[in-house]
């Protein structure tokens, strides 16, 4: 097996951790003995072939799903049940359709009993944050894919979560307003450093956003069989970072494991 490059430690006590983790879906194992740290204020990109266990990590870490071996920690605590120190951006969006971009932003709070005139003004001031002032009364069918994408972060992040976990969730939208979606990310992380899992099949995206590019195998079983330290620059623009030399000396390096287990997936 390739020999991981092993990140810096950051923190004696990991954000996220996993020991030892399988997950089986009847007689499948879909993940086989993963272990995973990310430290805190870490942006972690997970990449692997199709199928390879990438959500289920995501779920295991949200406390959507119980590992059914091993143990994960949140801020040196096992997780038991839901991971209160988590927010979760799917690939599609959960925007209710009958509720306004303001409405939908400010259901998070209100549901965790914070008074309907306060939750209202704090969605104003995330989806200022986000890019939409103005758009607040705005329907889900009246906004474009990326305001949409906005709003579902906005409606994540005023959550004040320590961890967001984050899967494909620009997959859908098209080049240019992706890379608007990912600079908007960076620059909402970059002010207080949140843990984050993202995953995605896009290994530039993965590289131009991420600390650290955490490569699974192929499935069944899949385990991690590369770990590489992303050292580029902050902070970063998204379309010019990919231009340069030193992108795509880490891309190379990555994408020669990669492309093994992509190929490896197919065959099967």
């Amino acid at each position: 097996m390739r020999p991981l490059t092993q990140p810096k430690a950051t923190s004696t006590r990991p954000a996220i951790a996993l020991k030892g983790v399988v997950q089986r879906f009847g007689g499948y194992v879909a993940v086989g003995g993963v272990d995973l740290e990310a430290a805190a204020g870490e942006f972690v990109a997970i990449v692997g072939p199709t199928g390879c266990g990438k959500s289920t990590i995501l779920n295991i870490v949200a406390g959507l799903r119980p590992p059914a071996e091993g143990e994960v920690r949140v801020f040196g605590e096992p997780l038991a049940g839901l991971n209160r120190e988590a927010g979760y951006l799917f690939q599609a969006d959960g925007l209710l359709p009958w509720k306004t971009a303001l409405e939908n932003v400010a259901l998070g709070p209100v549901l965790r009993g914070v008074r309907p005139g306060e939750a209202r003004q704090r969605a104003r001031h995330w989806l200022a944050k986000v890019g939409l002032a103005g758009f607040e009364d705005r329907y889900p069918h009246q906004l474009s894919g990326g305001m949409k994408k906005r709003v579902a972060l906005a409606q994540v992040l005023i959550l004040s979560p320590r961890i967001l976990l984050m899967d494909e969730p620009f997959g859908a939208l098209d080049v240019q307003t992706r890379q608007l979606m990912e600079n908007e990310l960076l620059a909402l992380w970059q002010e207080d450093r949140k843990t984050v899992l993202f995953v995605t099949h896009d290994l530039e995206e993965a590289i131009a956003l991420a600390d650290r590019v955490v490569v699974f195998s192929a499935g069944p079983a899949s385990r991690i069989v590369g770990d590489f330290r992303v050292e580029l620059p902050r902070p970063r623009d998204v379309a010019e970072v990919r231009l340069t030399e030193d992108f795509l000396a880490i891309h190379r390096e990555i994408w020669g494991l990669l492309r093994e287990e992509v190929m490896r997936a197919h065959a099967r």
